[in-house]
């Protein structure tokens, strides 16, 4: 049986659900891939580090979080100095999203990948600014980096588009790639405000206390430029992408689809025009026998035109813990596939 010894930088929600997974995953791992994972290391700037070489007891992490609000008093590591200097195989960084710099976690991962080991990582922020050269850095020295969790949480979206369907080329993308918005535009539809729909989506951890970055389209534009670089081969940066958000509506600019028969929603897209991929983010209103029209509250959804299969659409959850936990679980079992 094949071991992966993992550190796990980020201890958040979302790290924290991956080592639940890990723990009830352990004999399904064992008997369907013959592979153990051994978590030797956690970094937190919050909740602090523990570095056990032998395997730190998963359970135990996660009792001390809940009982203590913590797992140790360091909290503040040499994270880049320990990605490099430790003795793993794969890193898991699972650290906040920075849109503008891609950091840190960039330059954890360059840490990780120029000492030979492989990443998986749910960080947005790095593949949409810096891909090209993280995989180029990747393939230099050996090792896998992947980010499946970047765009539809665990739903397998960048895996479907350059994995399950090679050898078709992916000639345009559409895609409802926040649910936040979602979620909120539904909710205008029957009548609210949106002020009152944003409220309850907050309520209900929909979204955050500062909404920016959903409502206003810096989320779902993040993912497309992630999608049209991976998957149509595009070289494009954030400041490409025309974005526009769903802050400005009013209820007069959010129609009931019983009437109208359309249903609005916040479509992030790339296609090609004149030998170049545009991307852009903006309100449109769907014809309901659109596959989109039919996405219901924060579920997530990405329609891929094909040269080969016509149109191909995914949709499922494109965020919460589990699920994006899910999509770091599949990257690692790509990685061992690989070995």
């Amino acid at each position: 049986m094949r071991n992966l010894r993992l550190a796990l930088v980020g201890f958040g929600t979302v790290g924290q659900g991956f080592t639940k997974l890990l723990s009830r995953k352990e004999h399904y791992l064992a008997e369907e891939y013959d592979l153990g994972v051994e978590v030797t290391a956690i970094v937190d700037t919050v909740l602090g580090t523990v570095v056990d070489h032998d395997g730190i007891d998963l359970d135990w992490a996660l009792e001390k979080v809940e009982k203590d609000g913590e797992i140790s008093d360091d909290k503040d590591p040499d994270t880049v100095g320990l990605i490099r200097e430790e003795d793993f195989d794969v890193l898991a960084e699972i650290t906040f999203t920075d849109i503008e710099t891609g950091e840190p976690a960039t330059s954890f991962i360059k840490g990780a990948i120029r000492s030979g080991k492989h990443v998986i990582s749910t960080n947005k922020g790095p593949p949409a600014l810096a891909m090209t050269e993280l995989e180029e850095l990747a393939e230099e020295n050996g090792v896998i980096y992947r980010y499946e969790g970047t765009v539809l949480s665990g739903t397998p979206c960048i895996n479907l588009g350059s994995e399950a369907m090679g050898g078709t080329e992916v000639t345009a993308i559409r895609g409802i790639l926040n649910g936040t918005c979602n979620y909120i535009l539904e909710e205008m539809e029957k009548g609210t405000a949106y002020e009152e729909a944003l409220s309850t989506a907050q309520e209900l951890g929909y979204a955050e206390a500062d909404p920016t970055a959903d409502v206003e389209g810096f989320d779902a534009g993040t993912k497309i430029v992630i999608l049209a670089n991976k998957l149509m081969g595009a070289d494009l940066k954030i400041s490409d992408l025309d974005r526009s958000g769903i802050s400005g509506l009013t209820g007069d600019e959010v129609r009931d689809p019983d009437e109208s028969g359309l249903k609005t929603k916040l479509i992030a897209s790339a296609r090609e025009d004149d030998g170049e991929i545009n991307v852009e983010v903006g309100v449109e209103e769907l014809p309901v026998d659109d596959p989109l029209a039919g996405v219901n509250g924060v579920l997530n959804a990405a329609t891929f035109a094909t040269d080969t299969l016509g149109d191909v659409t995914i949709i499922g959850p494109g965020a919460g813990s589990e699920a994006t936990a899910q999509s770091l679980l599949t990257d690692l079992l790509a990685i061992n596939d690989r070995l």
